[in-house]
């Protein structure tokens, strides 16, 4: 187990809403993902207008992954002492550009100084009818949206000093919240793709004591490239065509690349914070 998965685990006989991209109380779903400098993002490679844009949409991401809609969001910022007030304009800017996006009202929070910058949001959403990691069976079919990929190449390109395009998937994601919501009645269990194909497909492995069987060949990049923030999905192999209607539809590519059997299942790919 690694060291992510292992403190995890020492909370998780606390309770029972642990284990999802969020936490569902009720009709309720409370989902938090931290966005620290030198860690997720350098100050050389994002505007602060794309830094709190992207903050936020990382965050929105664990809400469209469980099918719910964001509704409020919490602030916790440390800035530090040489960020102008036009930075703080920006980056507030960024912030509140993906909040109205989805229609997330900001309510509070907190801001202190720090040597570096880094954001912690909590988004409140609302769901009648949760996506969860738990309800993967034997014979179902595990899929991912979108390309996956991209992000780690323009990683690679920003590690060596060079730009990317202000569209790139690294800088701003787009997110499957049509898809998620029309594809939902059919889907077993989901989660965003957030660490990579592989790691994220260990975490549905682990929850549903189930292993798994490539039926498609994936490049090393593309199964441990991680901030993709499309979905990794799974449903019976009887609504196949049903899930490819839903994505010609929602104009959303669909990947079916492995499905579940009995055992357990290891991601290979280095960790991405760990």
């Amino acid at each position: 187990m690694n060291a992510e998965n292992y403190f995890i685990s020492t909370f998780t006989s606390a309770g029972t809403h642990i284990g999802d991209d969020g936490a569902c109380v009720g009709q309720w779903v409370y989902s938090k993902d931290v966005f620290f400098e030198n860690v997720h993002f350098k100050r050389t490679w994002l505007s602060p207008y794309q830094i709190g844009y992207k903050a936020m949409i990382v965050n929105i991401s664990d809400a469209i992954a469980m099918n719910a809609t964001p509704a409020y969001a919490l602030l916790g910022v440390a800035m530090p002492k040489s960020i102008s007030l036009h930075q703080m304009d920006e980056l507030s800017r960024g912030i509140r550009a993906a909040a109205s996006e989805y229609g997330i009202e900001i309510i509070g929070g907190d801001t202190i100084s720090n040597s570096k910058l880094d954001l912690s949001i909590t988004i409140i959403s609302q769901a009648k009818n949760p996506l969860l990691r738990r309800g993967l069976k034997k014979g179902d079919i595990i899929a991912y949206t979108g390309t996956i990929g991209k992000s780690a190449r323009d990683l690679r390109y920003l590690l060596s000093g060079g730009k990317v395009h202000t569209k790139s998937r690294f800088v701003a994601p787009k997110l499957r919240q049509g898809f998620v919501s029309d594809a939902r009645p059919y889907l077993r269990c989901g989660m965003d793709l957030s660490d990579g194909l592989c790691s994220d497909i260990e975490k549905l492995s682990r929850a549903n004591r189930l292993g798994i069987q490539w039926d498609k060949k994936i490049s090393k990049r593309g199964k441990c490239s991680g901030e993709e923030y499309e979905m990794l999905i799974a449903f019976s192999p009887r609504r196949l065509e049903t899930i490819r209607r839903i994505a010609a539809r929602t104009r959303t590519t669909i990947t079916p690349v492995a499905h579940a059997v009995r055992g357990s299942y290891t991601s290979r790919c280095k960790r991405h914070h760990f």
